[in-house]
């Protein structure tokens, strides 16, 4: 049995010019000197806000009629769609004949939301909203549980409806 072995020589010198490595030390310094004089692409956050698409979805709003009642009427359906599980009503009965039933608490756990949008769809009513306000950070976990009020109390910032 007769192996089939390739020799591979090296047997180029390095010039004087290359051992002295100076084209390549003088490549780096251009590629360093054409970086420090570019526009840089830090934002100083906070005192610099990025531009957000109009389109962009962060927290949570819970809107409310003139009379400052939220418009949920915990049919459960944000609930049920949510990939996350994140959101979570316990319904109580309404002693208005109109309203079959209301949130006794809605909570939303904000650190578990992948903000998709899905149950901002599912809403019958259009109770819940995604607006744009991104500022969410927090220093403890519990603090990023939303209750009812909360949410309802979010700034209005719209998104563009699609």
């Amino acid at each position: 049995m007769k192996r089939n072995i390739i020799n591979i020589s090296r047997s180029r010198n390095m010039t004087l010019w290359e051992r002295l490595y100076l084209p390549e030390a003088i490549r780096g310094l251009y590629t360093t000197l054409r970086h420090v004089f570019m526009k840089k692409a830090t934002i100083e956050y906070p005192d610099e806000e990025m531009p957000i698409h109009e389109n962009f979805r962060a927290l949570h709003r819970l809107n409310t009629d003139e009379n400052g009642n939220v418009l949920c009427v915990a049919c459960m359906l944000c609930a049920t769609v949510c990939p996350a599980n994140c959101i979570t009503i316990v319904a109580g009965e309404s002693d208005d004949p109109n309203v079959e039933k209301y949130p006794v608490s809605y909570e939303i756990d904000i650190a578990r939301c992948i903000f998709c949008g899905l149950c901002e769809e599912a809403c019958p009513k259009a109770a819940i909203e995604l607006t744009t306000n991104y500022k969410l950070a927090e220093y403890y976990r519990t603090n990023l549980r939303y209750d009812k009020e909360l949410l309802s109390k979010t700034p209005i910032t719209r998104r563009k409806k699609e």
